[in-house]
């Protein structure tokens, strides 16, 4: 359990979303994709209870995560609409003074956002903003557009802390369903 992240309180869903949110709920042992160990999705990935690491260069930039081996490639200018739909979709950066935003687009919408059966589809835009807080910590803020789903745009916000013991390092979970 942990304190809610979402701006403002609740998910601004349409009032079918809502209907299909309460099915997804009732039925999550069965239904979240994440039990089933399909990826995460964005921004599920960036606030599992498994680590992530980044990797860049002047050409490049991954995201790794623990989860299911799964892997985020980031775009360094916009490439244009995804060529097909993903599960972590298609995502790039750009730098807006200290604070570096990706937007993903391209995804497949079969994720859900949490176990509580919180969901969107294939139409979702995922806007994230990494900011540096200190050596350690980053807040992290994500703008989640589906028109399809929700009656307008909405964000959810939480810190994200840097592992620091001496011998730590990205695990691998592999998911059995």
């Amino acid at each position: 359990a942990g304190l809610g992240v979402v701006q403002g309180g609740s998910i601004p869903y349409t009032k079918g979303a809502l209907a299909q949110r309460e099915t997804n709920r009732a039925n999550w042992l069965q239904s979240d994709p994440e039990i089933k160990c399909y990826l995460p999705g964005i921004p599920r990935a960036n606030y599992m209870d498994f680590g992530f690491q980044i990797v860049h260069n002047s050409d490049a930039m991954l995201f790794s995560y623990e989860y299911a081996g799964a892997v985020r490639n980031i775009h360094l200018s916009d490439p244009g609409p995804a060529p097909i739909d993903s599960w972590m979709g298609q995502s790039w950066l750009s730098w807006d003074g200290d604070t570096m935003v990706i937007e993903t687009t391209g995804l497949n919408g079969q994720t859900w956002l949490d176990r509580a059966g919180n969901h969107h589809t294939d139409k979702l835009k995922v806007t994230e903003r990494f900011t540096l807080t200190s050596a350690h910590t980053m807040n992290y803020e994500a703008t989640l557009e589906d028109p399809t789903v929700y009656t307008r745009p909405w964000k959810i916000n939480m810190p994200i802390y840097k592992r620091v013991t001496p011998d730590d390092r990205l695990m691998q979970f592999n998911c059995v369903e």
